[in-house]
């Protein structure tokens, strides 16, 4: 059985965490409704998830969701960091399906990653985060559903868009098996 905690994970969680950070902190858009962003990192931390599984995945996203929410300073807002890392951890366990490695990511798997991605996020934020951000934090329910419902339209497209780009570009950045010929 193939270890879930190696270097190369540990490497892929402080890289995608990271990444996921600088992207949430410093490429989000405001929308409409107030405390909630169009994100782009979502789509990295699917590919990041599906390339590396469910470890690096939830991982990078509790890590790099913590450190945007206590760069701005307002405290940390637990019930959306444990959404972002839920939603890492099922995009990794999708990526046993996915098997980005074997260089293919053909229209199975992009209506995979995507089917995937869109349930994930829906789970994630129209139900774990305002249900948390009721019981932990006391918030109106009326407001975080709002948020929740809008933060996971916005990042149900960001996904689709970067996610699918960077398993694709991913994939086809690896050699084909037979590709390399020796030279006489």
């Amino acid at each position: 059985m193939k270890r879930l905690v190696s270097v190369k994970t540990i490497v892929a969680t402080a890289i995608g965490a990271a990444l996921f950070f600088v992207l949430g902190r410093f490429v989000a858009i405001p929308s409409p409704v107030p405390n909630t962003n169009i994100s782009v990192q979502y789509g990295l931390l699917a590919f990041i998830a599906g390339l590396f599984g469910p470890v690096a995945g939830v991982l990078a996203g509790l890590i790099g969701h913590f450190f945007i929410d206590f760069s701005y300073g307002w405290g940390v807002w637990w019930s959306w960091v444990i959404a972002s890392g839920f939603f890492g951890l099922t995009m990794g366990i999708i990526s046993y399906r996915l098997k980005l490695d074997e260089g293919v990511f053909d229209v199975k798997r992009i209506i995979l990653f995507n089917v995937s991605q869109v349930v994930s996020h829906a789970i994630a934020w129209i139900v774990i985060a305002p249900v948390l951000d009721i019981l932990m934090f006391a918030e109106p329910a009326n407001k975080v559903f709002l948020q929740g419902v809008v933060g996971a339209i916005f990042n149900i497209i960001t996904t689709a868009i970067v996610g699918t780009l960077l398993c694709i570009a991913y994939t086809a950045a690896i050699p084909k098996k037979g590709s390399l010929k020796e030279e006489d």
